[in-house]
């Protein structure tokens, strides 16, 4: 019976929800927080841990190997960017902190436990003999514990366990050593200030708010990220077209200054007019030379997106991309305020900034509790026991700490207590300042709301038109080459006949090469004007058929 009593104090200090023991994972970046006493705590508190960062290499890459070259379609390519780009893994790494903080937020529901113990000898003379020894020689052996708990309505549970042993030479004691039990339970439940279950999850609720409104941030940093990537891709696409071009005016070049040699050497044109064509065709090696090595630049940017630079085997490998690039525009009318409407719905730094408005209306409920007075009702109940051999009318008695576990639970000796406490500010300058603070930023939030609906509007028209604008390019763009071909081969003819000098025949090849880079030039710009069209709207992982996670 004994053993019973002495373990209900005990059963009173342990955790109300012991039974939801948590599964950790030992990961230290794991936020999820053990039970005290499971294996789990017991390895990540007293073990040394292995706080080294290891990063895994770029995945995917040789599925899109073919032969010996690095084959990526566009829709390939953006997978691989969101699987390895480096600058999007610190995206997705950078959201973990607001999730943990709605870890942190629920700490207010954590249950603590305090507990000490302390031996105390003490020694000393007397000065009368009531104190029951010519020299007094005290060992006080306290123990205090306690367990508290905050559920969500605000009320705070505690239970508190006291025990001491006494010690002492004073002949005048009744119990030596004496034993002292007290257990007390109780509550503290606020009526004003952090009163209802809606005030205690305030933070809880900030925290996931403000969370959703990091994630509506990085999946708007993530399609910027995509449209710069894409933006390399078609500069690979584009030096590829413009060395074809410009290959193709080298070997016309090449052409004419043999026919001009061949010319001046049988004597049918002057030697002065060979500078010509050699000048025509050393400035085509060096736009040659120029466009390849800015292809080379390119290339590098883009392995670099995919992170294929840090494979070592694969980077060496030549990169074939497959997209049409001759593929003619999208000629259907767009609807300008269509867009518009569509991009205010769907354009994660819209719904950023509408979701920090939440979080400035949680922030000012905060801030209202906060002006409240402290208004607590308190309550508790206290049971006491005392216990130890005694002395008493000259009989010895024995006993011993059992005696006071059995008096404590016989509640014979009990104290109850009921209470109110108040704790009212007469000037809580703090409170008020700060609940201002939260007002004016709800105002600052929601001026940046429509602000970036008026951006959002005029990014939206500006690449529509630039859109339509690279339609219209695109059409004179091959009107002007088509018109530059049909020239170029009406001078070769003239030429041949002895109409017009190499001169004449020199500018219209030129003119025909210009024409050429000029529509790769527009058709490319075209694509870039697309996307970013796409990016405006906010319809860009759609229209790419891309799932960003």
């Amino acid at each position: 019976m004994r053993f019973f009593y002495g373990l209900i104090p005990l059963l009173a200090l342990a955790p109300l929800s012991a039974q939801h023991a948590f599964v950790v994972n030992p990961d230290l970046a794991n936020p999820t927080a053990p039970w005290v006493g499971s294996s789990n705590y017991i390895r990540r508190t007293f073990k040394a841990q292995d706080t080294k960062v290891t990063l895994r290499g770029p995945v995917k890459l040789r599925d899109y190997v073919v032969g010996d070259k690095l084959e990526l379609s566009l829709k390939a390519y953006l997978d691989l960017v969101l699987a390895n780009n480096t600058d999007v893994e610190v995206q997705r790494v950078t959201l973990e902190v607001p999730k943990n903080a709605i870890q942190r937020a629920f700490g207010i529901f954590d249950p603590l436990v305090n507990a000490s113990f302390n031996a105390t000898r003490a020694t000393q003379p007397t000065t009368n003999t009531l104190q029951g020894a010519l020299v007094l020689s005290n060992l006080n052996q306290p123990f205090s514990g306690r367990y508290q708990q905050t559920i969500s309505t605000g009320t705070q549970f505690f239970s508190a366990l006291g025990w001491t042993k006494l010690s002492t030479n004073d002949s005048f004691q009744y119990f030596n050593p004496a034993y002292s039990n007290t257990w007390q339970s109780g509550f503290i439940q606020p009526l004003l200030r952090g009163r209802g279950a809606y005030i205690t999850r305030l933070p809880i609720s900030i925290a996931r708010s403000t969370l959703r409104q990091n994630e509506y941030v990085f999946v708007d940093q993530v399609q910027r990220l995509i449209v710069t990537a894409e933006n390399a891709y078609w500069d690979v696409i584009s030096a590829r077209e413009r060395l074809k071009v410009q290959e193709k005016a080298l070997d016309i070049a090449d052409q004419s200054l043999k026919r001009a040699r061949r010319e001046v050497e049988l004597g049918a044109t002057s030697p002065l007019e060979i500078f010509q064509p050699e000048q025509n065709y050393a400035s085509a090696e060096i736009a040659l030379t120029q466009v390849k090595f800015q292809l080379q630049q390119s290339e590098d940017i883009l392995r670099r997106q995919i992170a294929v630079d840090l494979d070592p085997d694969i980077r060496k490998l030549p990169l074939v991309l497959t997209e049409d690039v001759d593929k003619k525009p999208d000629e259907t009318p767009i609807d300008r305020e269509e867009m518009v409407q569509v991009a205010l719905s769907k354009r994660f730094d819209v719904k950023a900034l509408n979701q920090s408005l939440d979080v400035s209306d949680l922030q000012i409920a905060s801030a209202l509790n906060a002006l409240k007075p402290v208004f607590n009702l308190t309550g508790s109940y206290q049971s006491f026991g005392r216990g130890g051999p005694a002395h008493l009318a000259g009989a010895n008695r024995p006993g011993g700490a059992g005696d006071a576990w059995a008096q404590m639970f016989d509640f014979s000796y009990n104290t109850w207590s009921m209470g109110l406490t108040l704790n009212l500010p007469l000037r809580d300058r703090r409170a008020s300042a700060d609940l201002a603070d939260s007002v004016v930023n709800k105002k600052l939030g929601t001026l940046r709301v429509r602000g970036i609906e008026q951006q959002v509007r005029q990014e939206v028209l500006n690449a529509v038109t630039q859109v339509e604008n690279s339609r219209a390019s695109v059409r004179l763009a091959q009107v002007a080459l088509d018109y530059a071909l049909k020239r170029a081969e009406a001078d070769q003819k003239r030429y041949d006949l002895g109409v017009i000098n190499i001169f004449f025949l020199l500018s219209a090849q030129n003119d025909l090469t210009q024409a050429q880079s000029n529509l790769v030039n527009q058709t490319v710009q075209y694509r870039r004007n697309l996307l970013t069209l796409q990016q405006r709207v906010g319809t860009l992982p759609e229209d790419k058929g891309i799932v960003i996670q």
